[in-house]
């Protein structure tokens, strides 16, 4: 095995860190895939810390190499991926947070840029479908423990157990396209998810996850979802907490690691327009492993949809 010659290696801990140590850039023209931080956790309803998971999963990531050993992918290889910095936000105001985030979504949309990002709370997600599903509503594959459609909390609209809730008002997302996955724990009234079995959503609680095994709640997934535009977002309290403590509302009873790898290496082949990791918490876990499986999982979510956007620019080549 040939290794790197020492004037052309950077080692993990050089440099300054850069999301999967792509390089750094504030321009939208050559990006085929940007990604992206979100520093806000102002929807939180538990736990704060979420709006230092960026920076955190920044770092991180520097332990990424450049190819996926299992799939084969190498992303930076594959597209023109680029670290595009933080997304704008208004710590003081979640009303202001929202717009701030749909309009520079909206932008990296308009520019043809697929984003997969680094939250924040799970309120951010739907921002980021407001600015890039305005011209056609997205199918949904969802890692969580919890179903985040519930209405208004304390008269908030936009907190993280409601995103996907006001994505479906806004014509953003298509409830019968959506899978989610993971979803356990107590609540305060049995039918506090009610809005998801209401309008078509498939919920795969984790009493079903076990029973269906990993390979058949892949396979589910992508029946939901269809040939269709579809987003992949991951909250790490769908893992379980001995993996990942450091997040603001946690249950115990979820997957592992490792079957979360394998779930979002099973999506690959999906018409995939972006993707977010949410929830990391870095002051509830010192030990910096939450933010290592954050970074990790979103390697996973950049190889799959890497994968898809070359897919479709071959595909357009091969057309003309």
């Amino acid at each position: 095995m040939m290794t790197p010659a020492h004037t052309d290696y950077e080692f993990p801990y050089m440099e300054v860190a850069t999301f999967m140590r792509a390089p750094l850039s504030r321009e939208f023209s050559d990006a085929e895939i940007g990604l992206i931080g979100i520093p806000y956790d102002g929807g939180v309803t538990n736990r704060a810390g979420a709006r230092h998971g960026p920076r955190e999963i920044r770092n991180m990531s520097s332990f990424m190499r450049r190819a996926n050993q299992t799939s084969g992918i190498a992303p930076l290889d594959l597209c023109r991926v680029y670290d595009l910095g933080d997304a704008p936000t208004n710590p003081f105001s979640v009303e202001k947070t929202v717009e701030l985030i749909s309009g520079f979504y909206r932008k990296l949309h308009d520019a043809g840029v697929i984003p997969i990002s680094a939250g924040g709370d799970h309120s951010v997600s739907f921002p980021v479908m407001k600015g890039i599903g305005f011209d056609r509503p997205l199918g949904m594959v969802h890692f969580d423990a919890h179903c985040d459609t519930c209405d208004d909390f304390m008269d908030e609209k936009f907190h993280h157990g409601a995103p996907f809730r006001r994505a479906v008002e806004s014509g953003v997302l298509d409830p019968k396209r959506c899978v989610q996955i993971g979803i356990r724990g107590s609540l305060p009234t049995t039918d506090f998810w009610q809005f998801s079995y209401d309008t078509g959503m498939r919920v795969i609680t984790m009493d079903e996850f076990y029973e269906m095994g990993v390979d058949a709640v892949i396979q589910e997934a992508r029946r939901v979802v269809g040939d269709g535009p579809t987003y992949i977002t991951f909250d790490v309290d769908g893992i379980d907490p001995t993996f990942t403590p450091g997040t603001g509302t946690p249950e115990i009873g979820g997957f592992s690691t490792y079957e979360a790898q394998r779930m979002v290496r099973g999506l690959r082949g999906l018409n995939l327009v972006g993707g977010d990791v949410v929830e990391v918490a870095p002051p509830a876990d010192p030990t910096g492993n939450t933010a290592l499986v954050g970074a990790t999982i979103m390697f996973e979510i950049l190889c799959v949809t890497a994968d898809a956007v070359a897919s479709r620019r071959n595909d357009r080549q091969a057309a003309e």
